[in-house]
C-alpha cells in the first residue's frame, strides 16, 4: 500500500482529495501547511506528496525545493487555480512530477495523477533494490557500476537523459566551450498545446506524444549532441560545437519532423496537427551555465508568443 501526503491550508480540498485517493485503496495522511509536511515526511514513509501550491507560511515551491534537495524518490504533484499555470509549470521545472488544476475538471483526473507518480516511485525504488542486490557481487561490480548509472541518468518515460545529467553536462559543455573557444548552442522545445491534447485524448496518448517526440529528436540529433527530457512537456538539445545557424537549422529540421509525424488524435490539435515551439541560445563569450539556459528559456517563449510552431533565436 502507497502512503500518500495531502498538503492544503483548505480543509474542503484537503478533505476531498483525502476521500478520492482512500478510495483508490491508498493510506492517505493530511497536513494543513508545509511545515507540518516537512516533519511529516522527516518520518519517512511517504511515497508521494499533493500539495496546494499557495498556502500560509512556507508555499508549495519551496517546500518543493526543500524535498528535492533531499529526496530523489518521493514524488510531489502541485494543486494550482486556473490563473496559476504558470506557476505550476515552475513547479515542474523544478522537479515536480506533474500539477493539478483547481477545481478538478474530473475526480479521476486527481485518482490518474496519483496513480502516474506512484508508478514513477515503484520504478525508482525497484532500480534502487536491483542495485543494492547485485552490487554484492563484487566481480560484476565495475560493470553493474556502469549499468546502472546509466539507469540512474535516463528518463523512466522517455529514456532521453534526464535533468539532473543535463544540469551536469551544460556545466562541463559551458567550460569546455569557454576554454577552447568552441561555439556551444542549445535549443529548448515544448511541445504546444500539450495540456489540450492531454485533455481530449487522455494521459496515456500523451505520454505516447513524449516517447515519439523523444524518438524524433534523437534520430534527428547528432551522435555528439546531449538530447534530454526537462521536465514535462519540454526537452533540451545540447549542441557543442554548433553555431547559431547551425543551431537554428537544426531547430527548423526538428520543428517540421514534428509536425509532419502521424500522431494519433493530432486532428484535436490547432490547424491538426501536434508541434513543437523551439528557442535557440548559443554561448556568449562572457556566458556562463545560467545565462544560456535562460537566454534559451526566453526565446522559446518568444517562439511560443510568435505563435507556436516556430523557431526563435535568442537575440
Amino acid at each position: 500500500m502507497h502512503r500518500i501526503l495531502v498538503v492544503d491550508d483548505e480543509p474542503a480540498i484537503r478533505g476531498i482529495v483525502e476521500e478520492i485517493l482512500a478510495g483508490d485503496g491508498h493510506a492517505v495522511e493530511t497536513a494543513c501547511s508545509a511545515e507540518e509536511a516537512l516533519a511529516r515526511l522527516a518520518d519517512g514513509g511517504i511515497d508521494l506528496v499533493i500539495t496546494d501550491i499557495r498556502m500560509g507560511g512556507m508555499d508549495g515551491l519551496s517546500m518543493l525545493r526543500k524535498i528535492r534537495s533531499e529526496n530523489d524518490v518521493v514524488q510531489v504533484v502541485i494543486m494550482t487555480s486556473h490563473a496559476c499555470t504558470d506557476s505550476a509549470v515552475a513547479a515542474v521545472k523544478l522537479g515536480a512530477y506533474d500539477y493539478l488544476t483547481k477545481p478538478f475538471e474530473s475526480l479521476d483526473a486527481v485518482s490518474l495523477t496519483a496513480a502516474r507518480a506512484l508508478e514513477e516511485v515503484r520504478h525508482i525504488r525497484e532500480r534502487e533494490l536491483m542495485i543494492a542486490t547485485l552490487a554484492r557481487n563484487n566481480e560484476k561490480l565495475s560493470e553493474l557500476n556502469k549499468f546502472f548509472r546509466d539507469l540512474a541518468i535516463r528518463d523512466g518515460l522517455t529514456n532521453l537523459y534526464n535533468h539532473r545529467h543535463l544540469q551536469e553536462a551544460v556545466h562541463a559543455e559551458v567550460e569546455r566551450a569557454r576554454k577552447f573557444s568552441r561555439d556551444l548552442s542549445m535549443l529548448f522545445i515544448d511541445v504546444d498545446h500539450f495540456k489540450t491534447y492531454n485533455d481530449l485524448n487522455g494521459h496515456q496518448s500523451g505520454d505516447d506524444v513524449l516517447r515519439h517526440i523523444a524518438q524524433i529528436l534523437g534520430e534527428k540529433a547528432r551522435d555528439t549532441d546531449i538530447v534530454a527530457r526537462w521536465g514535462g512537456e519540454e526537452f533540451v538539445v545540447l549542441a557543442p560545437e554548433t553555431s547559431a545557424a547551425n543551431a537554428r537549422q537544426l531547430g527548423e529540421d526538428l520543428r517540421a519532423s514534428v509536425a509532419a509525424f502521424p500522431f494519433p488524435g493530432r486532428e484535436t490539435q490547432p490547424n491538426g496537427l501536434v508541434t513543437i515551439s523551439v528557442g535557440v541560445a548559443t554561448l556568449n563569450a562572457d556566458g556562463t551555465h545560467e545565462t544560456l539556459v535562460g537566454r534559451a528559456d526566453r526565446a522559446v517563449y518568444e517562439a511560443k508568443s510568435a505563435g507556436r510552431n516556430t523557431v526563435c533565436v535568442a537575440a
